[in-house]
């Protein structure tokens, strides 16, 4: 019999959610799990689920919300160029790489209580990722929010990065969404540049935007906010939305390329906050 595919060579294998660390505040239950790369396995707000969860075979990119790290999206074909040498990583996702190293790998549990968590995890220094370095992310609910900070700093040498949270919520009832401006994909399906004028959904696409992102359903408000004015919305799958703040696009490494110093930390913040949905938008807000 054949070995299994590991979510480390293939981001389309199964993920199991392993042991769950539950957070609570309030209404909000957060359920984490270290061992499925770090990830949030479950979003409880007032009993509603916002998150699709782990099922039977579920793809380890398809499920929770995961941190992205130390990049996000995909780098085409696996190249790459940093202080003017070429880099090729494994395609995890055809002939690309996807999503970083950290969304297929145990974390590190260095701290949780009833309503935090900060996880770590070492970047390895091989095929996989040549750099090293350690991500950070810290996890912590209140009553109404769900705070996270993710962070990547470089070890002994210097390295790219680009960070994300890549969250798979539940399909909602209306997405308030309004972006300034958007990269277009060519035929690999792959941001690139120059930005142009946010065109019509459904969309797997990265965007400039400013503003507040606002999900609705089941009577609540979820409101997203990030340090960040990159972000990435995929609506094109009918049982979820994925709203993915980045400090970078896709194939951020060419097209936005940022460099980290040794010891140098590059940190994303990201903010979920609840409130009622009292049928209320601002004037100018998409609707899709």
């Amino acid at each position: 019999m054949a070995p299994e595919t590991s979510p480390q060579d293939d981001a389309q294998a199964a993920m199991p959610a392993g042991l769950l660390h539950w957070l609570r505040a309030g209404r909000l239950e957060v359920a984490v799990a270290p061992e499925a790369g770090g990830r949030i396995a479950r979003i409880r707000f007032d009993g509603v689920e916002w998150l699709i969860g782990e099922q039977q075979e579920a793809a380890a990119i398809g499920w929770g919300c995961y941190p992205m790290v130390p990049w996000a999206g995909r780098i085409r074909q696996g190249r790459f160029s940093f202080d003017g040498s070429p880099f090729r990583l494994p395609g995890n996702f055809g002939v690309h790489a996807i999503h970083g190293v950290g969304f297929s790998r145990p974390w590190h549990s260095e701290h949780l209580d009833a309503a935090s968590a900060v996880l770590t995890l070492a970047l390895p220094e091989d095929g996989y990722w040549p750099f090293g370095g350690v991500a950070t992310q810290a996890i912590h609910v209140q009553p109404d929010r769900l705070q996270l900070r993710l962070a990547v700093q470089a070890g002994d040498t210097p390295m790219p990065a680009v960070l994300g949270w890549h969250p798979w919520f539940r399909k909602p009832d209306r997405l308030l969404f309004a972006p300034a401006a958007m990269y277009p994909r060519d035929g690999e399906g792959i941001a690139v540049l120059p930005c142009v004028d946010p065109a019509q959904g459904p969309w797997d696409d990265c965007f400039i935007n400013h503003r507040e992102v606002t999900l609705v359903s089941a009577g609540q408000r979820l409101q997203l906010r990030a340090d960040t004015d990159h972000w990435v919305v995929y609506d094109g799958a009918a049982h979820a939305t994925c709203v993915e703040p980045q400090t970078g696009p896709p194939d951020g490494f060419t097209l936005a390329p940022n460099r980290l110093q040794p010891g140098q930390r590059l940190q994303l913040t990201f903010e979920l906050r609840w409130e009622v949905d009292t049928g209320d938008r601002l004037a100018g807000d998409d609707v899709t």
